[in-house]
Parts: C-alpha cells; sequence; structure tokens
C-alpha cells in the first residue's frame, strides 16, 4: 500500500512522547473504571460512568466523547471482542447517547490496522444522493435555496452508510455478531442514560425546529422541552431498532421494513402541519438503499518523521489535505521552531493543502481525483516554498497542479472552502492483540435534518448538504457539484500512524471542515512539539481552511502570541470551540494510553480494560 516517495534525506526518528505521571492527568487512574469490574448486566445500566481525559493499563483501550458509549466499548473488549466489535458497539452506544451527532440514520469512514497483517485498510461509509439527483439538486429557478432549508428537509438526506459500514467491519475483521455488539447499546436505549449540559444545549439550540416535528418532538423534547440536565432519558423506540438489526441483520434496512420507513419518511417529511414549516421532500428510494454499498480502498499514506502516516482517501478529503500539509511541513524542524513560527508555518500549511483540497477532492466515482499527486512529495516541495516565516500568504488561495508542479506556481483561480456541519463524532479504540481502529461518524448538523424516523428512535441526516449548492467559484470546475448516487465531500480525519509497522497512535475528531485542521494540529504537537497525546489534544486550537481569517480558540485569542502573529500579517476571529479529538497510543512496554478531550463538548471518555496507573515519566 505504501506509494513511492521522491528519495531524499529524512529527517532522523523522533521518539514520541509518553504522558508524564502528573497527579492531574491521573485522576481515578487508581481505581478501575465502572466499565472494567464485574458486574451484573442490570448493575451496568443503571451505572453512570465517570468521566476521565486520559486512561493507562492493559487489555485494549477506547476513548470516545461520551462515557456510556467508552464503557460500551470497554465492555466487549474485557467479554472477548477485539476492536472492531468494540468499535461498533461504541459507535451503537454513541448513537443513544449522542443521537444529534451520531447514528444509524448517518455514515462515517472507519481505518482499521490489523495487527496479524500488519495491514491498514479503510471503510467508505459515506452516505450517497439519490440515484435521481443531478447537479441542480439544491436549485430552485435557476438559484440555491437557503442553506438552512436545505438543512431541515428531506431533500438533504443521503442513503444511510453507518449500518453497512458496521455490517462491512464486522464480516471483515470482527468476531462478534452484530446482534452481541448491539447490545449494549441496546440496554442504554432501554434502560436510558443520565442527561448533562451537553446534551441538554444541544437539545435547546435545537427546540424551533425539533418541536415541528411530531416524532422528534415526542422523543426529544419531553413535555415540550428539552430534557433537564441530571434526568433518565431513553429512547425505547431505537433499543427496538437495535434488537431487529441484531435480529435480522442490516437488510432489515436496506431490504426491508425499517428501510421502508425511512423512505416513507424522506419523500413525505412529517412536519407538524400547524407549524407553518416548509420541509421540501427528498428524493430517496427503496432503489437507493437496495443499491448502496460501503467502498474498500486504499488508505493515504505519507511519511513524517519517520513515522508512516495512514488516513482516509477520497470521498473524504481529509487522509489527502493532513498528507499534503505534514509534507509541506516535512522539511523543517518545527521541534527546535518557536510558538510564533510553530504556529505560522502550520497555519500557512493548512491554508496551501485546503486550497488543493477545495479544487481537486470529490468523489472518485464521478471525478478524477488527483489522490497519489496530492499526496506526493514533489508536489508538496513545489507548495512549499509559498510558505516564508516573515510573510503571510493571501486567501483564497490559488491551487497548484498536483499532476504538473511547478514551484509557487498556480493552477487557476482559487476556490474557497464552503460551510460543513461540525458535530460529528469520533472513537478510536485498540485491543490486545493490537489491531487498531480510528473511526468517524455523523449525521452532519447537531441533530442532522431534524427528522426523525416515527417509532425508530432515530435521527436523519443532512449529509447532502456538504454538496457545493453551485460551484464554489465560477467558471472553475467544482469536484463537489451533486450527482446521481454521488457521495459529498467530507473532511473527517480518522488516522493511524505507524512506527515500524507497529502502531504508534491514533486520532481523530468531530467539526466539519475543521476536523483536517484538528487531525493535523494534535499530530504536529504530539510528534514535534513533544506533546503528551492528551496534552496534544488539549493544547489550544488554531483553524485555517483558505479563508481571509483563521480561527482561534479562546486560549491563543487571549494569548499575547495572537498580537505576535497579527504582526506579521495574519488575520484572526474567535471560535469558542474547534473540534473534539480523541486517541489512543501503544506505550514501548505494551500498555494503552487512551486520550481524550478535557473540556471540549463537556469533556471525552478515555478507559483501558485493566488500568495500571501512569506511564513513566518522557
Amino acid at each position: 500500500m505504501a506509494r513511492p516517495r521522491t528519495l531524499r534525506k529524512q529527517p532522523p526518528h523522533r521518539r514520541l512522547p509518553v504522558l508524564a505521571a502528573a497527579a492531574s492527568l491521573v485522576v481515578g487512574l487508581g481505581a478501575l473504571p465502572a466499565a472494567a469490574q464485574p458486574a451484573s448486566p442490570a448493575a451496568e445500566a443503571t451505572r453512570t460512568p465517570a468521566k476521565t481525559p486520559v486512561a493507562v493499563g492493559y487489555g485494549g483501550a477506547v476513548a470516545s466523547v461520551d462515557a456510556d458509549a467508552s464503557a460500551a466499548g470497554i465492555e466487549v473488549l474485557r467479554k472477548g471482542g477485539n476492536a472492531v466489535d468494540a468499535a461498533v458497539a461504541t459507535a451503537a452506544a454513541l448513537g443513544v447517547t449522542e443521537p444529534y451527532s451520531a447514528g444509524i440514520g448517518g455514515g462515517g469512514y472507519l481505518v482499521y490496522y490489523d495487527a496479524e497483517r500488519h495491514q491498514i485498510s479503510t471503510i467508505d461509509g459515506r452516505e450517497r444522493a439519490p440515484l435521481t439527483a443531478d447537479k441542480d439538486l439544491f436549485l430552485e429557478h435557476g438559484k440555491p435555496i437557503p442553506f438552512a432549508d436545505a438543512v431541515t428537509s428531506g431533500l438533504s438526506v443521503g442513503t444511510p452508510g453507518t449500518p453497512a459500514t458496521w455490517d462491512t467491519a464486522l464480516r471483515t475483521w470482527g468476531s462478534r455478531s452484530l446482534a452481541q455488539v448491539l447490545e449494549p447499546a441496546e440496554r442504554i436505549a432501554r434502560s436510558g442514560f443520565t442527561v448533562d449540559d451537553t446534551f441538554r444545549k444541544q437539545t435547546a439550540d435545537n427546540q424551533s425546529r425539533f418541536k415541528d416535528f411530531p416524532a422528534t418532538a415526542k422523543l426529544f423534547l419531553p413535555g415540550g422541552a428539552p430534557p433537564a440536565t441530571g434526568s433518565t432519558f431513553k429512547n425505547p423506540d431505537l433499543a427496538r431498532t437495535y434488537a431487529l438489526l441484531g435480529e435480522r441483520g442490516v437488510g432489515a434496512l436496506y431490504h426491508g421494513e425499517l428501510g421502508r420507513d425511512i423512505v416513507k419518511t424522506v419523500r413525505k417529511p412529517p412536519v407538524d402541519p400547524a407549524s407553518g414549516r416548509v420541509a421540501r421532500p427528498g428524493g430517496l428510494t427503496e432503489r437507493d438503499l437496495r443499491a448502496y454499498g460501503t467502498k474498500r480502498q486504499a488508505p493515504t499514506h505519507t511519511s513524517y518523521r519517520g513515522l508512516d502516516v495512514y488516513g482516509i482517501g477520497p470521498s473524504s478529503s481529509g487522509g489527502t489535505t493532513v498528507a499534503e500539509a505534514l509534507n509541506i511541513l516535512e522539511n523543517g524542524d518545527l521541534s527546535k521552531a518557536d510558538e510564533k513560527t510553530y504556529l505560522h508555518r502550520y497555519i500557512e500549511a493548512s491554508r496551501i493543502a485546503f486550497a488543493d483540497r477545495n479544487r481537486w477532492v470529490g468523489d472518485p466515482a464521478f471525478e478524477d481525483v488527483p489522490t497519489k499527486p496530492l499526496t506526493s512529495q514533489r508536489f508538496a516541495d513545489a507548495r512549499a516554498c509559498l510558505v516564508k516565516d516573515d510573510a503571510v500568504l493571501t486567501s483564497p488561495l490559488a491551487p497548484g497542479d498536483p499532476r504538473r508542479p511547478v514551484p509557487c506556481g498556480a493552477h487557476g483561480k482559487a476556490a474557497p472552502t464552503p460551510y460543513e456541519g461540525q458535530h460529528t463524532s469520533h472513537l478510536t479504540v485498540a485491543d490486545k492483540w493490537g489491531n487498531v481502529v480510528a473511526y468517524t461518524l455523523t449525521i452532519e448538523q447537531t441533530g442532522g435534518s431534524g427528522i426523525t424516523v416515527p417509532g425508530r428512535g432515530f435521527l436523519l441526516n443532512n449529509e447532502l448538504t456538504d454538496f457545493s449548492f453551485t460551484p464554489v467559484t465560477p467558471g472553475v470546475h467544482d469536484p463537489n457539484l451533486p450527482g446521481p448516487g454521488k457521495r459529498p465531500r467530507s473532511s473527517m480525519s480518522p488516522t493511524i500512524v505507524l512506527d515500524h509497522g507497529r502502531p504508534a497512535f491514533a486520532l481523530g475528531s468531530p467539526g466539519g471542515a475543521t476536523i483536517i485542521t484538528t487531525a493535523l494540529q494534535t499530530l504536529l504537537n504530539h510528534v514535534d512539539r513533544g506533546m503528551p497525546l492528551v496534552d496534544a489534544i488539549a493544547a489550544p486550537r488554531a483553524s485555517q481552511r483558505n479563508a481571509a481569517a483563521t480561527e482561534l480558540e479562546p486560549g491563543l485569542w487571549n494569548s499575547p502570541l495572537r498580537g505576535r502573529l497579527e504582526r506579521l500579517g495574519h488575520v484572526f476571529k474567535q471560535n469558542p470551540e474547534i473540534g473534539a479529538a480523541t486517541g489512543v497510543q501503544r506505550l514501548p512496554d505494551g500498555r494503552w494510553v487512551a486520550a481524550a478531550e478535557r473540556t471540549r463538548r463537556g469533556g471525552g471518555s478515555a478507559m483501558v480494560v485493566r488500568p495500571s496507573g501512569s506511564p513513566p515519566v518522557r
């Protein structure tokens, strides 16, 4: 799978950092997490696991945004399941506890490391447009419909790919049946979970549209209001849906009654007539469901500081864009750069990589995507000469031509980055055999389309709004226009990094187009800046996506560093929160580190099967 690379002198391999034994980072590690203690199913059903951003130990690791979901994955690992089994169990639980970000009404991308074969594989489970769709999908009278109207409609719903992803992964690499790995999530849906501030706020933010769909209002607005923090939220309809999938397999959706209910809901959105809301119908059919299939394809690959970095290829732009930015940065030693220079180069590499991503990446079934040239060192070297330590590039920056690279050259007009919904979910899993899964899944916006399938307990995606409604730059070919059966371009960036063929670490994040910059910056923080993985995740973020202004989280916005970068020529705007990453890392002594957010999205949940305290100080 490794692609040929331009021969050149590589910097010496840098030993990866391990987590410092700071007491503040290992609170709770001395006690066995709730999910790792033997307990009856009834006790497990009512327990609310504690959240901790980092865990260290043996037997495997799970990191996600939610403690119940991480516990579901740990439960499967503890019972002898492998990383794929645990990843599906975690994802299914996120469909219960993070229903506004993930679920069987959406899609995603999975990257898998097979420890026995020392091989990386991927699954493209991205949603597809209906077979009747064309480039004018979101146009009325020749003009694009308002984005908000497109989101909350059947028109935005693509053929769900998440159930097919689970089925493909389990059949190819799993050791447990779909019914077995769905058991923890089914139990959580039936018995309930504790509502936290994040869940309540996300519900409140969607209340104005949720109330217009009776099935959505009944489920998520009990008594007409968002559920109270600390209350127990149950979803018996989803429990029954998971039971159906466990009994009949995903054919119940792609060929059966569940699919018929989805199609009926998309084609005639069940809106409250008294609401006055116009919810445009979509074109999804049972034929679209029958025709859907996941795609197995080669991962993207590049080398960085002697490590092998693997990601997801198109239809996602995550793997190509992260790889190009890393290749641009390869020639300079960021470990010795001061903070200003480090952030400046990172921002400029992101700007350039996004300029190329916007012009060249789309669904390769419809577009001639130059994946290998985009991820080549030859192309990156031609683009890297644009980066100057004493000047700032201007966005939107014109793309280069990866097939015919010209040093500092441009190819046509600039294509700015269109908006993408930011509330996806990512999970990272490892098992005792050394298998690793990085899996990002989504329903797009927070709350997806806002439309719940009546009696089924899950929201439908609005992924088709990831297409460009019209060409981003008039007169320039846009590879991301809608088409029949086409997958919209994504920014999801599940990433696995190998050290001499063995897992070093894996990571990923939600966040729309900021997923790419979050994955990139976290990787750089860990590899180049020497931060332990949990610190690399927690560090304040910057996101430049070929836009006039670079987004900064408060930690950088309020820092003197901002002024130093502004004097160089950078323009910034504040973003209160960028991404919500998770990762796992293999330590030299065989233990796993699971790492998640400390505060973003309410904090993440890192768990291991058998905790063993903190790793050695670096």
